[in-house]
């Protein structure tokens, strides 16, 4: 890329370019790729414990003789599934923090290609 190029980019009108733009897919992709391999499993391993201790806590609340039992199963209950949403916010952490990662490469190097700039 020439240095006219470069200047028409960033004084032009600035034009959409589909191809440039974050979509669900593509952030599902990265996650689910080899580099991010061992976080999805960790997500996905709490992800499993978490329902299946509400799902465990729910039908041992409903067994429950007791009210005080019956309150710890609720309060666990409501616990594990505060868990499962933590954990999709922190997937959802990581998908945005690959993406943010990818924005600062592309500026450093639009950056780098600008005349007058040294390293």
């Amino acid at each position: 890329m020439n240095d006219e190029q470069i200047r028409k980019i960033i004084d032009g009108p600035q034009e959409y370019e589909d191809s440039k733009e974050d979509t669900l897919r593509t952030m599902l992709a990265d996650f689910y790729s080899r580099k991010m391999l061992s976080t999805a499993i960790l997500v996905w391993f709490w992800g499993i414990v978490f329902v299946a201790g509400a799902a465990y806590s729910a039908v041992r609340f409903f067994a429950a003789d007791q009210t005080k039992d019956q309150i710890m199963y609720a309060a666990l209950f409501i616990c594990l599934v505060h868990f499962v949403g933590l954990m999709k916010v922190f997937a959802w952490q990581m998908i945005a923090r690959n993406s943010i990662k990818r924005e600062v490469k592309r500026l450093e190097l639009r950056i780098a290609e600008l005349p007058g700039v040294r390293s």
